[in-house]
């Protein structure tokens, strides 16, 4: 090798000492510029907030809108308000469709996550031809105002949007992310008749629930020693609580997230991230308040005395909340990658308030669960993907949804394969989008398999719960006079504005005069920008030492989580203070939420009238008891959108030939459904009175249950079989028993 060859390579060998110092040149260099992008980065987002904090009612939607009614104007006024959201084509949408009310969680930050990108639960809406409605409020709640009058707010605008929508077939549906879930909960639970389906995405309902090793937030209320803590945030506040504190403690579940990952990986990536991060900061950044009261309803209601889920919750008028009075379906979404909202507690309510499946059932409960494998908690609200899929097939399955026979059910998502779509050829498209959406009957050991706490567990939980009224009540008589004497509006103000989460964006913002030369450098950056090769060694050590820094934090996060888990166990677990707080030796007997004698009163009668109309109806619902009488096969555990979309096109009609709305076809599938349940052998045999004499008539209903029998594939087994017991019900009356009956009508 000649010696220009030789010193040639040597050159572009990483390690030779003339590359690696070109390496650091670069690196140098693009660090250097990063880093002024970077302050320039914050700057704007340290701007954005102080500009958003000047404004009435700042929020993050993307799409247009029209206020409806104003929750400030109300007898009981509220922060709240209903917009219109308005197409982005300016195409009306279909008024047959059932409208869409998205509500907007009010847990600390700012208002409009539901529709902060294209791809959202109100794009989903819109796209799908529904018209769609917001429920969203200001920064500053009124004056006195609580918990129960926005549930009465949210009422009004439910019932407003059922006027504005008189053509619609069915009743607004509702979606509720996190902490909205449980607001329209409670809403639903004591205006049961006004609503239609309910979609929960990310709403805690048992705050309780959780797995040991895991769920660390449920343990908050016992380190703190209840909800006095609470109590002295609004002192401080002077009747106002801060949203950021909320805030704060979402951020201090993942510390190398909140602490490094999230600003270093905008550092890191200046080019291609600055903008996402801004979008995201103009809603996180900008937390609102909520009153004293409100929160103090929250936190000793919900997050320590875990009262919703035990129906134990009353309102002004006495009237009991209780989450079983929802008549509606309710669709439960959440994730196993959520760490504030976990599975758990989307769903533990469920197991809370019903013993059985059978006492599901009676109760005329309709609840269906999805659950995603990763995303977290935001990403369920402002994901695209868990937009133009979960979301999507919700959204177009809202009417099958409506019409579900009560019970436990399970979403299932199947990509389409070669055989459906040749299926969708011959049949046509039965079902939109790239998947199937199936509701596959599950049982309350299904939820029970997720994990959960044993009686020991909820003993713990339920000291913690009277633990925080003594020390509630010690600091109300005690401390809470001295502390507000002490606090002004202004000392208040002044505090509010020191917390670290608004400190952060004060300081980088152009009112810190040291930021002033920012804006002009980052233009000369920008205009001179060199990014670093992918390979250079010194940005590889970068990433290295990033990534140890990331694994130290959550080192750190496991043990603090860990620490915190063993002193919950340890100190609420202490039969000594079980005792003095007045929690008597049970035997071990699990919570059990009471008996509601009117209710079961109730159901009895409902099951002895459904034993009597055996006989009665028509043809629609001969049709539709022969369905259903398949569907309960075994092997028919589950509910296919094509079976629905195929009994749809067919355009099933009433005694009076009107064509069969949702809200119709609703109420007859559900009076079969029971008759059915309450007698399968007495419905069988009455089926042929519902049947109409003609032939032709019978041959034609008999290929209506076969279409729809079918739609989703071939039967097999005992579906196949009760298919075929079907048929021969629906066969023609023999020709024997007509002569009989005109000899003894001569």
């Amino acid at each position: 090798m000649s010696d220009d060859k030789h010193h040639s390579w040597l050159n572009t060998w990483p390690g030779h000492p003339l590359n690696l110092a070109q390496q650091a040149t670069d690196y140098w260099v693009d660090a250097v510029q990063r880093s002024v992008l970077f302050m320039d980065v914050l700057r704007q987002r340290g701007d954005e907030r102080n500009h958003r904090a000047e404004q009435t009612a700042p929020h993050v939607l993307t799409f247009e809108f029209e206020v409806v009614m104003d929750g400030r104007h109300l007898d009981r006024p509220v922060n709240y308000g209903l917009l219109h959201i308005l197409q982005p084509d300016g195409i009306q949408p279909d008024p047959t469709k059932r409208p869409f009310i998205v509500f907007d969680p009010r847990a600390g930050h700012g208002p409009g996550i539901g529709g902060m990108k294209h791809d959202s639960e109100i794009g989903v809406v819109l796209k799908a031809g529904h018209p769609c409605y917001f429920v969203g409020f200001t920064p500053h709640p009124i004056p006195g105002q609580t918990i129960e009058d926005v549930c009465r707010a949210e009422a009004r605008f439910i019932a407003k949007v059922a006027e504005l929508h008189p053509q619609a077939d069915g009743k607004p549906a509702l979606i509720g992310n996190c902490q909205a879930g449980w607001q329209i909960m409670m809403t639903s639970a004591l205006n049961p008749d006004l609503v239609g389906p309910l979609v929960l995405a990310g709403a805690p309902l048992s705050y309780w629930a959780g797995v040991r090793g895991k769920n660390p937030l449920r343990y908050l209320g016992g380190v703190l020693g209840g909800t006095w803590m609470t109590a002295l945030a609004g002192d401080l506040g002077n009747g106002i609580f801060d949203g950021a504190s909320l805030v704060e403690n979402f951020e201090k579940m993942n510390p190398s997230n909140t602490l490094f990952t999230k600003n270093y990986n905008v550092y890191s990536k200046i080019d291609t991230e600055a903008q996402r991060f801004l979008d995201f900061e103009k809603w996180w950044g900008n937390p609102v308040l909520l009153n004293a009261g409100e929160m103090q309803y929250i936190a000793d209601s919900l997050f320590v005395g875990n009262r919703l889920s035990d129906a134990a919750l009353l309102d002004s008028d006495g009237h009991r909340i209780d989450l079983r009075n929802v008549k509606s379906p309710i669709v439960v979404f959440c994730s196993w990658g959520d760490d504030i909202t976990p599975p758990q507690q989307a769903l533990g309510w469920v197991l809370d308030l019903y013993e059985d499946d059978a006492a599901l059932v009676a109760g005329g409960q309709t609840i269906i669960y999805s659950m995603h494998q990763s995303i977290g908690h935001l990403g369920i609200f402002v994901s695209a993907s868990v937009a133009n899929k979960e979301h999507e097939e919700f959204t177009a399955a809202m009417d099958m949804i409506d019409i579900m026979p009560p019970g436990l059910y399970e979403a299932v998502f199947l990509d389409k394969d070669e055989e459906m779509l040749q299926a969708e050829i011959a049949s046509g498209d039965l079902a939109a989008g790239d998947y199937v959406m199936r509701f596959e009957r599950r049982n309350l050991d299904a939820l029970r398999a997720l994990g959960g706490n044993d009686v020991a567990d909820e003993r713990r939980f339920a000291t913690v719960a009277r633990v925080s009224e003594i020390n509630k009540g010690l600091y109300q008589t005690f401390a809470s006079p001295l502390v507000k004497s002490l606090v002004t509006d202004a000392t208040a103000e002044k505090l509010r504005e020191a917390h670290p989460l608004r400190l952060r964006y004060t300081a980088f913002s152009s009112k810190n005069p040291l930021l002033n030369g920012i804006p002009a450098l980052a233009e000369k950056v920008r205009a001179q920008r060199k990014p670093v090769a992918k390979d250079n060694l010194f940005l590889q050590m970068q990433e290295a030492w990033a990534k140890q820094i990331v694994d130290g934090l959550d080192r750190y996060r496991d043990m603090r989580d860990q620490a915190t888990e063993n002193f919950f166990l340890g100190v609420y677990g202490s039969p000594l203070l079980q005792a003095l707080v007045g929690l008597s030796t049970d035997g071990g007997k699990p919570r059990r939420i009471g008996r509601d004698i009117a209710r079961e009163a109730a159901t009895s009668a409902n099951r002895a009238a459904a034993a009597l109309r055996t006989k009665e109806g028509g043809v629609t619902e001969g049709i539709i008891r022969a369905l259903l009488y398949i569907f309960r096969s075994p092997e028919m555990s589950a509910a296919d959108e094509r079976a629905f979309a195929a009994m749809r096109q067919l355009r099933l009609r009433t005694s009076d030939d009107q064509e069969m709305s949702v809200t119709l076809l609703k109420k007859i599938l559900r009076e079969q459904y029971l008759i059915l349940q309450v007698n399968e052998a007495a419905a069988l045999s009455d089926l042929p009175l519902l049947l109409p004499d003609e032939p032709e008539s019978r041959a034609a209903a008999l290929g209506i249950v076969r279409q729809v029998a079918g739609a989703a594939g071939t039967l097999s087994g005992e579906a196949a079989t009760r298919l075929e017991r079907v048929a021969a019900i629906f066969a023609p009356p023999a020709p024997k028993l007509a002569v009989v009956r005109k000899k003894k009508d001569a």
